[in-house]
């Protein structure tokens, strides 16, 4: 979001909203999944990771959105685990 891991230094609204949505979804489901070379985080963990970067690696209002629906997006999480 503030351009300093984005190709060509793009930032904010310069990124596609799709490249802004996915890497927010896609740390999500990263840390909160476990992997073979790590545990998969706490949501609180995940989410308080999330608001420390909201502004700085993820679109704030994204991440707005992305709280105000947490737990749609913990029901979905949790009906397909694929």
């Amino acid at each position: 979001w503030d351009g300093t891991g984005y190709p060509y230094g793009k930032k904010g609204e310069e990124i596609n909203i799709s490249a802004r949505i996915t890497s927010l979804v896609d740390v999500f489901d990263a840390l909160t999944s476990e992997r073979p070379y790590k545990p998969a985080w706490s949501v609180e963990q995940t989410i308080n990771y999330i608001k420390e970067l909201s502004g700085k690696q993820f679109d704030p209002n994204l991440v707005f959105v992305f709280m105000e629906n947490l737990e749609k997006i913990l029901r979905i999480k949790q009906e397909h685990p694929d």
